[in-house]
């Protein structure tokens, strides 16, 4: 799994050396400059402050292994054997080639061999990897790698619908414009009728 970032380390995922708090608002203030304004402004002083504190939250799953979200499980499922569904979760990233934001929802399903897992986890690993710089196509297959390696299911399903404001607000400026990933392994890739029911119950 991957190498994680931690914060009194000084070094990222590849082992980069991570710039100081001080060098980050310096970066701030000098885009600032860059964009046409005076980072001395009464109303732009506290700016750099208040940016590097959002990177902070927006990124925070550079902080996180997903791997140790998912090291609990429970055997005791009284002979359930079918799949094991979250709908609708919420997805706020962040696109790594203009880091704007894209948002939208996805869903998860995994057809449990002999265990699982409590169902916040799962969403717990959606957070992790979209609080990433990110594309959403690695994102759809790192959630669901992530869940093959934990729980070892016979297969896994997931689906991310989202709008992508690098699109909305700037370039073809096309609003409200899906898109739509999705990964399948195991059963779910090598059988249709489970995609298809997987969509099924996407749709409700």
């Amino acid at each position: 799994m991957d190498a994680i970032l931690k914060k009194d380390s000084g070094l990222n995922l590849d082992g980069v050396k991570r710039p100081s708090r001080e060098e980050a608002e310096e970066a701030v203030r000098t885009l600032i400059a860059w964009a046409g304004d005076d980072p001395a402004r009464e109303g732009l002083l506290d700016t750099p402050k208040r940016v590097v504190n959002a990177y902070n939250e927006f990124f925070s799953g550079y902080n996180e292994d997903p791997a140790d979200v998912l090291s609990r499980v429970f055997e005791d499922v009284k002979g359930y054997d079918d799949i094991v569904m979250l709908r609708d979760i919420d997805v706020i990233s962040h696109c790594e080639h203009h880091i704007i934001p894209f948002i939208g929802v996805a869903h998860i399903a995994y057809y449990p061999t002999e265990a699982v897992v409590g169902i916040s986890k799962l969403a717990r690993v959606v957070d992790i990897y979209a609080h990433r710089m990110q594309t959403q196509e690695t994102m759809t297959a790192q959630i669901a790698e992530t869940i093959d390696k934990a729980l070892k299911p016979h297969g896994t399903a997931v689906m991310i619908d989202a709008v992508h404001q690098c699109m909305s607000i700037r370039g073809v400026k096309k609003k409200d414009v899906s898109t739509i990933t999705t990964q399948f392994t195991g059963v779910f890739k090598q059988r249709p009728e489970l995609q298809e029911r997987f969509i099924k119950l996407i749709r409700g």
